[in-house]
């Protein structure tokens, strides 16, 4: 069946995360990705390191630039402004992530591009917008901060996530919405210019938490507690932590009987969900004496023999090497000798899995590419004319 995107060109104009990764998304799925990168320098993230790769490459950069092309183009040069119009006439789909307003001066905006390219699908990536909020620069942990993630997370002050999340779930949401335009195009034979900001797919993100908000409650931050289930969270063993969730009456019934605690289950205070959350500090000193006999690795044995849903607190290395056991196949290899990464996540029955490629190199494809758009050609993919 081949590749499900078979065919389809991007122009990549986006840099640091949320834009690459959603275009490497794109491309995994077998889509022709082409990132424009400025001379000399490129992506910012080439030069985020520590940690390097043994080529020296930043690993920053590698996470999200995988199996695409890299060419030099200086958007100040005419020449190369002219090629940059020409890669986007031949493009199916655009992403960008340019402070708003300099697409427009550029003359690489969407009301103008789509006049040689009708069925392009253009999408943007703000912090804030491209109205009130074009003069705020979006980096993740800004956003982390005044969208009110670190709000709700750590315990005694406000903490980010452990990884560049608001980036992530942007990046995501830019590709549900290029996937849904590619599809209405199908039908309709035009394209769509969408726009995803990081603000507000931060909020989007905060699902229960958000909706709470718009119902008069403000969530503080719980640690690693769940405001509205318990226990879900992590406890102490003898030697180490693990999480535990129950989500239901029926799972804490389980773990009772199988820690030797059946007259939790039958308590007033502990009997049902809202009077074990009403009842937290009392049922976690009880649990807890209980599981400072027994290491993680007998608890965790212990409660998921009884379908109770736990596990160890991993390290990244540790997480990776869980999924290798359970058959996931976490990583995939990138072309390069000893070099691997995290696989795409979305497994495909019908459809081919695509092989991945190094990230490139800067500007590794420049003249392969510069050749092709040199040459009076239609739209299509790099070499298909």
């Amino acid at each position: 069946m081949g590749m499900p995107l078979e065919g389809i060109v991007v122009a990549d104009f986006s840099r640091v995360l949320a834009g690459p990764l959603a275009t490497m998304t794109l491309a995994d799925l077998g889509a022709e990705v082409i990132k424009v990168e400025r001379p000399g320098a490129g992506d910012d993230t080439r030069a985020w390191g520590p940690p390097w790769s043994a080529d020296g490459t930043s690993t920053y950069f590698q996470s999200v630039n995988r199996t695409k092309r890299s060419v030099t183009l200086d958007l100040r040069d005419e020449a190369d402004l002219l090629l940059a119009r020409e890669l986007i006439r031949r493009a199916d789909v655009v992403v960008e992530n340019f402070k708003p307003g300099t697409m427009e001066r550029l003359g690489l905006d969407y009301d103008t591009v789509r006049q040689d390219n009708p069925g392009l699908v253009y999408c943007s990536i703000t912090g804030f917008g491209a109205a009130q909020g074009a003069h705020l620069l979006g980096y993740d942990f800004v956003v982390q901060a005044v969208g009110g993630l670190m709000s709700i997370t750590g315990d005694e002050h406000p903490t980010k996530a452990g990884v560049a999340l608001v980036d992530v779930l942007t990046g995501k949401d830019a590709t549900i919405g290029i996937l849904a335009a590619l599809a209405a195009r199908a039908r309709t034979g035009m394209g769509e210019r969408l726009e995803v900001a990081l603000l507000t797919s931060s909020l989007a993100a905060m699902v229960n938490q958000g909706q709470a908000a718009l119902q008069g409650v403000v969530p503080g931050r719980m640690g690693n507690q769940h405001p509205s289930i318990s226990p879900y969270e992590t406890l102490a063993c003898a030697d180490a932590d693990i999480a535990v969730a129950c989500g239901n009456d029926v799972q804490f019934q389980r773990m009772c009987q199988v820690l030797g605690l059946p007259d939790l289950a039958v308590d007033d205070r502990f009997a049902t969900n809202p009077a074990r959350v009403l009842h937290r500090a009392g049922l976690i000193e009880a649990l807890e004496a209980r599981l400072s006999t027994m290491t993680a690795a007998e608890c965790v044995s212990l409660l998921n023999s009884a379908e109770v849903p736990a596990g160890p607190v991993n390290d990244l290395p540790q997480a990776i090497e869980f999924a290798d056991e359970l058959g996931l196949e976490p990583t995939v290899s990138m072309g390069a000798e000893g070099l691997r990464g995290v696989r795409h996540p979305v497994g495909w029955t019908r459809y081919e899995t695509r092989e991945p490629t190094p990230p490139p190199a800067l500007g590794a494809d420049d003249a392969e590419v510069r050749a092709w758009l040199s040459t009076p050609s239609s739209s299509g993919a790099l070499g298909s004319s």
